[in-house]
């Protein structure tokens, strides 16, 4: 009889490439996880594993396994999923991914919004990017991610997630307030007019900076980024004190007052913010109730921002 536990290591393997990687992810020695492969592989009397230089290959024996084990482990989860919907209350713990601004916009009202409705809920949320909260989501290491989409920079598919709109969060200009800093700033009015001005972008590799730099290039300029940090926030101050402009997502502006100018773009262009739980899971009645306060606190928020712009 094969054993499910090493059976989720092969799957751990295959989806993440390498033992050193499973085992920071289980946390696990990269003995213990080679190991349980080892007596895995005797359990099923054939090869699973060949060695190519310094890294394992998964055999044809070893990929059929994997499939197969990908139905076991979905079909775990929705077993769990209906043994909680027979009880009344909601309960048990929802591991949450989730990027700062929705964290910042978002998560304090919907955990308290969580306390009140489903008390004996537990959440443990971990501020992630989003394409790692999603391939972590995939992989099991969160039960639901609040993920990003900007225009035409489509985020990561994975199969098997479950993707569910949260909200259309709307992207402007961040400048100084006029009189703070260089008066180039206050001359701004347009995408094309902050060609020779001070940016602040996020490290590369973020979708928010590759939206950022096809937007001025189809503007006509290449900006100076004099500045790279992956802390929304300290972009907010670095703009406030005049030291920079950048393209803001809305929900970083939500509840609280900014001291900037926010400029409209053409086109008025919105990044999709979305929830991705695994298909198998979301009957689970803990992420569905976490997946409906966000929902609620989105819709709210979305209401607030529109009356705000009557």
């Amino acid at each position: 009889m094969l054993e499910m536990k090493r059976l989720r290591l092969l799957w751990e393997l295959d989806a993440r490439g390498t033992v050193a990687a499973v085992a920071e992810a289980l946390k696990y020695s990269p003995s213990a996880i080679s190991q349980q492969l080892a007596l895995l592989e005797r359990e099923a009397g054939v090869p699973l594993l060949r060695r190519v230089g310094r890294t394992l290959e998964l055999t044809p024996a070893a990929h059929a396994l994997v499939a197969e084990t990908q139905e076991l482990l979905a079909g775990l989860e929705r077993a769990e999923s209906a043994l909680h919907r027979a009880h009344a209350e909601v309960g048990g713990t929802v591991r949450l991914a989730v990027f700062q601004t929705a964290l910042l916009a978002l998560m304090p009202q919907v955990l308290g919004r969580l306390r009140e409705s489903h008390p004996s809920l537990r959440v443990e949320m971990v501020q992630h990017e989003p394409e790692a909260g999603l391939e972590e989501t995939w992989t099991r290491g969160f039960d639901l991610v609040v993920a990003e989409q900007y225009p035409g920079h489509a985020a990561p598919h994975f199969p098997g997630l479950d993707r569910q709109p949260l909200i259309a969060d709307r992207i402007r200009m961040g400048l100084p307030e006029r009189g703070i800093g260089d008066a180039a700033f206050d001359a701004v009015t347009t995408l094309a007019d902050a060609a020779e001005l001070p940016w602040v972008l996020e490290p590369a590799g973020a979708a928010s900076r590759h939206w950022t730099l096809q937007a001025c290039r189809s503007a006509g300029f290449e900006p100076d980024v004099r500045y790279e940090t992956a802390d929304l926030q300290a972009h907010v101050r670095l703009i406030e004190t005049g030291n920079a402009v950048a393209l803001l997502p809305g929900l970083l502006h939500a509840g609280t007052a900014r001291g900037m100018r926010l400029l409209d773009l053409a086109g008025d262009p919105e990044r999709a913010v979305f929830t991705a739980a695994r298909a198998s899971s979301r009957g689970h009645p803990a992420v569905a109730a976490v997946r409906e306060a966000l929902r609620t606190e989105a819709e709210l928020l979305a209401a607030s921002e529109s009356g705000d712009s009557a």
